[in-house]
């Protein structure tokens, strides 16, 4: 009796490893889906100042449209890859609000002029206070906001080509088209 004690571990760790590998071949894990506790819910409050303006920016101020709040920092690297679809993005007439998210004004407004600035508000949150209210993993992260200022849909990772048009250009049509 005491010889099959020592195979209980074995077994535990087979089970677990199997109902792990249940989960991965299923066809809808997706590892780079983080749920947000958000989706549904209105933009959290907050008042941040601009990068590139005085005064300061609440939510009340950005809600009315559709539109997409990017978490954005000099700092990442997926942001620079990113970077040029948004810019491309803004010249089809889609409102896209910045969140600079825990960096220096002095770096990210060099950063607009060099690589230009997809931005309608470029929102600076160098303490990560509206970041945590959005639950925010790191950068970057999109949200997808309705006129009424529901977050809708939330991306994490690099906006391209083919996050656009499989993910969140039919839901911002979707959006756009409601009264």
């Amino acid at each position: 009796m005491e010889r099959v004690k020592l195979f209980i571990p074995l077994i535990v760790f087979a089970i677990l490893a199997g109902v792990f590998f249940q989960v991965l071949n299923t066809d809808d894990y997706n590892p780079q889906d983080l749920p947000s506790a958000l989706i549904g819910q209105t933009l959290p409050e907050f008042s941040l100042s601009q990068l590139d303006k005085e005064g300061l920016i609440n939510e009340k101020s950005i809600i009315g449209e559709v539109m997409l709040l990017n978490v954005w920092a000099t700092w990442c690297i997926s942001c620079r890859v990113e970077h040029a679809f948004l810019n491309q993005l803004k010249d089809e007439g889609v409102k896209i609000i910045g969140l600079d998210y825990k960096d220096e004004d002095d770096k990210a407004n060099q950063w607009l002029q060099k690589l230009g600035n997809p931005y309608v508000i470029n929102l600076s949150d160098p303490q990560g206070k509206l970041g945590l209210d959005l639950g925010v993993y790191g950068a970057p992260e999109t949200y997808l906001i309705d006129k009424s200022g529901i977050i809708r849909y939330k991306h994490v990772g690099v906006i391209d080509d083919a996050v656009w048009q499989e993910k969140l250009q039919p839901l911002y049509q979707i959006l756009m088209s409601e009264k």
